[in-house]
């Protein structure tokens, strides 16, 4: 189950982050991000010590990651000289059965919800029209992959992420999705699993600074 996880996870991000679909490997998934500070990630569904070396090895182009269903305990040990485990970045990867919950906006904010290229994005507004809050998802058949859920931090513990969420998953459901799947910060994971969001595996984040 987990590799099926770890690849729809994949599958929606690229969508959602609008880049080329993930290029088939031997080890994995590799992914061209196409940014100054993570050029390309490789995404291994099942790590080993073996597979992580070999995936290590075809990388020759600095700052290209890793990204591994694993603890950032166990993919220490397996990185090749030039290679660091970011903590910082590293994270959780975390599902859902998801179910209707027709979510009321917190007084004194309005929300939009807007699809566009494949991805729904909800904005949460404060009166004045500030940015509040924000989320997105993508759709990958049965499952909908949600991303780059923030609350602004004058706006926290008001409800907004939890709105932002419950709205995401009611029109992930509305389209047929029956499982919501993401890649958690720690702090956004203390709130998905508040809604019923589960841990599947950590999320270690795996850079090449030579």
């Amino acid at each position: 189950m987990l590799p099926d996880l770890v690849r729809t996870w994949v599958a929606g991000w690229v969508v959602s982050r609008q880049r080329p679909p993930a290029a088939e490997r031997p080890w994995g998934l590799y992914v061209d991000v196409g940014l100054p500070d993570q050029v390309g990630r490789h995404v291994l569904p099942a790590p080993d010590e073996h597979t992580v070396r070999a995936a290590a090895a075809t990388v020759t182009a600095p700052y290209t990651w890793l990204k591994l269903p694993v603890d950032a305990e166990t993919a220490e040990p397996w990185m090749p000289a030039g290679w660091t485990v970011d903590k910082e970045e590293t994270g959780h990867l975390m599902a859902a059965d998801l179910r209707p919950t027709r979510p009321v906006v917190p007084d004194g904010y309005r929300a939009t919800v807007e699809t566009e290229g494949g991805v729904t994005y909800v904005q949460v507004r404060d009166a004045s029209g500030a940015p509040a809050a924000k989320g997105q998802l993508a759709l990958v058949g049965a499952a909908a992959v949600v991303d780059r859920v923030v609350t602004e931090e004058g706006h926290r513990r008001r409800g907004l992420g939890a709105f932002v969420m419950r709205t995401l998953a009611d029109h992930a459901v509305s389209h047929g999705a029956a499982t919501g799947v993401l890649g958690a910060t720690d702090a956004g994971r203390a709130l998905y699993e508040t809604l019923g969001w589960q841990r599947h595996a950590g999320l270690a984040a795996c850079v090449y600074r030579p």
